[in-house]
């Protein structure tokens, strides 16, 4: 039998170099506890093991230290490079950890003929115009439509455009000007979609003096509707300034970060101001972070928000962090230099301001709102003499007279939703099957409509990754459904061996009405029912009714993929790529529909025989 050998913090310490790097603590289980960077990894290590200034969380964590792990990296800008990587990958559960955002918003101005003017997630090319990123979707859709009142630019999808005969709704309410049907000129259009652009980069200015001069132009040249119909567009543009809440005199392109405190619970709000505009704003709140020092939590923000992402070139902070490293690694990221800056006056100390104050004002509704939850899951712990329920998983079903069959799983666990830890399942329906089948088999079919069957198989393959020793777990499954489906519950984790799991059916009632749901438990016959009132009741419904839509979005995706496919997969001669090429090209089904014989005959593949065939069968 192999010794365990004891670590030696003195001796590990004595063969570091003074050199920058990355450390990782470890556990005896080789969990990672902790990633850190350092530019000299001997002194900073060590600082880990002293016996004075060592905070209660830090002397925790060096507790649990079973080995430590280096590696030397050439710089400083290096280690934070490679420290964020490790993070975002580990998690370890003394890190201050940020939600990983995996893309921010754009308004996209398309580089067709009449551009489209539309709202963008992903990764940026040469061919179209993009303008942001925005904090959040409600920024972006909102400049969205205030441009549609300003300069009616086409909104619609590319294959709606080339398939209409007439104006659609959006010309008659004066937010487009149908260039679709030829109610514009190409010229006029492009002049729209310009001025666009020059007031997304911040140049109002220039905007509306270009407007007011075609204006008086139109007047001179006695083109009073022209003149009118610009100086409506002047109105919507002093309409669209008066919405803008924080405006610079100048084209500035900057992100302020301010970082809150209330109550030991900590905020971290980012504000995005491109061309002198305002565009909105966002709140953070950092997990592990208990104890930690406001310019420790903005520090790790700014390493873990901008690390493979595009950034300007001025970030504001409210509170003075070292700055050397990371403006070497963001310049050298980004392409152009970026610097950091804590000490700055006049306009740009009022961004820092409103940043903070939106900080806190957020700080204090997320702490209200965990107060309320907290009272809901007091009361539900109570109810069900659970005093340690934290982590809830529920289930529900979703199909369509057994067509396209999803299973939905949501967790709620520390106080709030996890959408990060939620699962669909697809559950396979064997047509040919007649009466309930129960699937012993994970993957197998089941017969369509056989509510018990599909969820078996999301049990199953949602517990046999914990029997396995994967994943968390839970302290309260809770099934949509009542007796029978609690029965199949029951049964699955007794087959797993997971029978010390609480388990409890959530049934609508007899009434089918809100607060009129039964609990059904195990080995208790009579149904347990909650007031309307009551808050343990509020917690579960917020969690059934979450697992409720969830399943049905995805089994509405699963549906409407299946139908679109199938109408061409009844069509002979139209094979899996022949569907991909014509689908990509019209942009779904409905534009296959619209499209006329000889625009098919124009699709890769397609013949003009077949676009006569395709066009007869879909008519």
């Amino acid at each position: 039998m192999t010794q365990k050998i004891e670590f030696d913090p003195k001796q590990f310490i004595a063969s570091l170099p003074l050199l920058p790097g990355v450390y990782r603590m470890l556990d005896a289980n080789e969990q990672v506890l902790y990633v850190g960077k350092a530019g000299q990894l001997k002194k900073r290590v060590a600082s880990y093991f002293q016996k004075t200034n060592v905070s209660p969380r830090i002397r925790l964590m060096v507790s649990h230290i079973a080995r430590i792990e280096v590696t030397v990296t050439r710089s400083e800008a290096e280690a934070l490079l490679l420290e964020n990587n490790l993070i975002k990958t580990l998690k370890p559960r003394y890190n201050i950890l940020f939600r990983d955002d995996k893309s921010y918003p754009y308004i996209v101005l398309t580089g067709y003929r009449f551009p489209r003017l539309a709202y963008y997630r992903g990764a940026t090319g040469k061919q179209h115009q993009y303008f942001g990123p925005y904090p959040n979707s409600h920024a972006a859709k909102e400049s969205i439509q205030l441009l549609q009142k300003v300069f009616r630019i086409r909104t619609c999808e590319d294959s709606f455009f080339r398939n209409r005969t007439r104006p659609c709704l959006l010309h008659q309410i004066h937010r487009c000007t149908a260039p679709c049907v030829g109610l514009i000129s190409e010229q006029d259009y492009a002049g729209d979609t310009r001025n666009a652009a020059l007031l997304l980069q911040g140049k109002q200015g220039e905007v509306e003096g270009l407007l007011r001069q075609a204006m008086e132009q139109a007047a001179e040249a006695q083109h009073y509707e022209q003149a009118a119909a610009l100086r409506d567009q002047l109105h919507a543009l002093h309409t669209v300034q008066q919405k803008q809440f924080m405006a610079s005199g100048r084209a500035t392109d900057a992100d302020i970060v301010a970082v809150a405190e209330l109550g030991g619970a900590l905020c971290v709000n980012l504000a995005m101001v491109r061309g002198g505009r305002h565009l909105g704003d966002k709140s953070f709140f950092p997990q592990n972070a208990e104890g930690q020092a406001p310019g420790e939590v903005l520090e790790a923000f700014l390493a873990q928000h901008y690390l493979n992402r595009s950034m300007p070139p001025l970030i504001l902070t409210s509170v003075e962090i070292a700055t050397e490293a990371l403006e070497t690694l963001f310049s050298g990221q980004a392409g152009h230099k970026v610097q950091i800056r804590h000490s700055v006056s006049g306009e740009r100390r009022q961004w820092l301001d409103m940043a903070l104050s939106n900080a806190l004002l957020a700080l204090r509704q997320h702490t209200g709102q965990q107060a309320g939850q907290l009272a809901r899951l007091e009361a539900l712990r109570e109810v069900l003499s659970l005093p340690q329920l934290s982590r809830i998983e529920c289930f529900d079903i979703s199909h369509t007279m057994g067509e396209a069959t999803v299973a939905s799983c949501v967790v709620y666990d520390n106080l709030t939703m996890r959408t990060a830890e939620y699962r669909r399942y697809n559950i396979p329906v064997l047509s040919q099957v007649e009466g309930p089948v129960l699937s012993q088999v994970e993957g197998s079919g089941i017969a369509g409509g056989d509510d018990y069957a599909a969820m078996r198989q999301a049990l199953l393959r949602r517990y046999q990754k914990l029997q396995a020793g994967e994943g968390k777990r839970p302290d309260l499954v809770l099934i949509d459904g009542g007796a029978g489906q609690l029965g199949v519950a029951c049964a699955v984790m007794a087959e797993l061996n997971l029978p010390d799991i609480p388990l409890i059916g959530v049934a609508k009632g007899v009434e089918r009405k809100p607060g009129m749901e039964q609990l059904f438990l195990p080995r208790q016959e009579k149904p347990l029912q909650l007031p309307p009132d009551s808050p343990a009741l509020h917690l579960i419904q917020q969690v059934r009714d979450e697992a409720h839509r969830f399943a049905i979005s995805g089994h509405r995706a699963k549906r409407g993929k299946a139908r679109t496919a199938s109408m061409l997969e009844e069509i002979s001669g139209v094979g899996e790529k022949r569907r991909r090429n014509l689908l990509a090209r019209f942009g779904g089904l409905q534009g296959v529909c619209q499209a006329s014989v000889d625009e098919l005959a124009q699709v890769e593949g397609i013949s003009q025989a077949l676009a006569g065939k395709i066009y007869q069968q879909l008519h």
